[in-house]
């Protein structure tokens, strides 16, 4: 259950913008994308993933819901780096002092050194996959505010986690696990719901379903990563797009993925289907040839179009 919190002797409603995930773990929808918070004892806590850019408001106004005003987490750290899990960072940190983070393969992404390989319009499954190609596509500065996880899987401040590397999505993502009852933070290794398509991202259709295909470079490691995954028998799922997942309804979704991972989560087509994007420590090193459907490409224009039209009419709207 939330916490009730209490000003001025009086309690007052929760922040109902967020969910619970399991003892100790909430989450926050921003538009598509999912934030958590993790209570670690004595008022402190850890941020896990800073959602889209705009939204440090929404995000500190959970946190002093949860945990007091002017209480910022230990530290922030991050499945990966894509925009939509770091938009709200460097605004964050202007009022927040605390380290960030990441998976050594992550860090050039977050220090300004290397952009990530550009998002595939192409391998369909709707309007969020064909709108990709406007998506921010530069890395983040943070500086020094930037740390290198510990490669034993050990977590800053979260004894009783780990993480899991489960790169494919991007080159360091991480998923963190507690054993102790076995609730996963998964990321965007998988999701539990078609992040590419519009209609289920806004109707957050509940389907266990693989990495946004739209982003993931690296097909080979992404199957992996979700069989090993499947492997911990994980209790509860809370991933990066979708609604927290749990008990059977999660097992068989995760065993299904996996045993069809070719067929459901891999696209037909695309531009690191038959070769994936290479990188280091130092960022990208090899993306693959951009391939030229006449088809294709009538087909992401006009969802574009439409998706550009829809925003505009829904703008005016509120206006």
């Amino acid at each position: 259950m939330h916490p009730v919190m209490k000003k001025n002797n009086e309690a007052t409603t929760p922040y109902e913008d967020y969910f619970d995930v399991a003892p100790g773990v909430w989450g926050m929808r921003i538009v598509f994308t999912n934030i958590y918070m993790i209570a670690i004892g004595h008022g402190q806590w850890v941020l896990v993933d800073a959602g889209l850019h705009g939204f440090a408001p929404r995000i500190q106004r959970m946190a002093a819901e949860l945990f007091g005003e002017n209480n910022p987490p230990e530290a922030i750290i991050l499945t990966h780096g894509h925009f939509d899990h770091v938009g709200a960072l460097k605004k964050l940190l202007e009022d927040w002092d605390v380290p960030v983070y990441a998976h050594p393969l992550e860090i050039p992404y977050l220090t300004g050194q290397s952009a990530y390989p550009p998002p595939d319009p192409t391998v369909g499954g709707g309007m969020m996959s064909a709108l990709s190609v406007l998506y921010p596509k530069k890395p983040i500065d943070i500086g020094d505010k930037a740390f290198i996880l510990n490669e034993n899987g050990s977590l800053p401040f979260l004894s009783d986690w780990t993480y899991i590397f489960t790169p494919g999505h991007s080159p360091g993502h991480i998923s963190l696990f507690r054993s102790s009852d076995k609730v996963l933070i998964a990321g965007d290794a998988f999701v539990t719901t078609k992040q590419e398509s519009a209609f289920s991202v806004a109707k957050q259709k509940k389907l266990v379903s693989g990495p946004p295909k739209y982003f993931t470079t690296d097909w080979v490691a992404a199957a992996a990563s979700v069989k090993k995954l499947r492997a911990l028998h994980p209790a509860i799922a809370a991933t990066g797009h979708g609604k927290p997942m749990s008990g059977k309804e999660l097992t068989e979704g995760l065993n299904y993925l996996v045993n069809h991972f070719d067929e459901i989560a891999i696209p037909d087509t695309g531009r690191y289907v038959k070769e994936s994007a290479k990188a280091n420590r130092r960022g990208v090193l090899y993306v693959p040839p951009r391939p030229f459907s006449p088809v294709l490409a009538a087909s992401v224009a006009g969802l574009v179009a439409l998706g550009l039209y829809t925003i505009v009419k829904q703008s005016q709207k509120k206006n």
